[in-house]
């Protein structure tokens, strides 16, 4: 809605855009100039009330169709990962990351709250490259990758270690 109680839906709905989500205003403001602001500001729908529900249903399977498949920024704690460009940003600061970093963090968020073994991680990363490497190098990258995207890299809360097994991302 438009007129929210502690807020407005249009800021909301610049929140909702910086990660992709879908927005339908459904409010009772009806004036024209509302209405195309709402829909200049990128909601992809905009229902008055009084609205016929089966029309509400038919324009909200409508949205969500044309949104499936397009989320492309992925959040992990304060952090964004968008996809479709490979950039990271941290509060807003794009973070540079090199490419397996990038592999890695992808893997993990491709594979979240599974537990990755360390045999696992150099198979999908390493192997593809056709690098020989040994069993330390996994520790330097997870060590690289979280001073770049946790807050306290000796207490990380992004990716998390499992002792004697492997690293998991929750």
């Amino acid at each position: 809605d438009v007129s929210l109680k502690d807020g407005d839906g249009f800021a909301v709905c610049n929140i909702a855009q910086k990660i992709q989500l879908p927005v339908i205003f459904l409010s009772a403001s009806s004036d024209e100039e509302t209405v195309v602001r709402g829909l200049n500001i990128g909601a992809d729908d905009y229902i008055t009330k009084p609205f016929r529900p089966k029309e509400l249903l038919s324009r909200i399977k409508n949205v969500l169709r044309r949104h499936a498949g397009h989320q492309t920024i992925i959040l992990l704690e304060d952090i964004q990962v968008d996809t479709e460009k490979a950039i990271i940003k941290k509060k807003d600061q794009e973070i540079n990351l090199s490419a397996l970093e990038y592999k890695l963090l992808t893997l993990f968020i491709d594979h979240r709250g599974k537990l990755l073994t360390r045999d696992q991680l150099l198979d999908e990363i390493w192997n593809i490259a056709g690098d020989f490497v040994n069993d330390n190098t996994i520790t330097v990258y997870i060590k690289r990758l979280r001073e770049k995207i946790e807050d306290d890299p000796t207490n990380p809360k992004i990716i998390k270690t499992v002792r004697g097994l492997g690293y998991r991302m929750d």
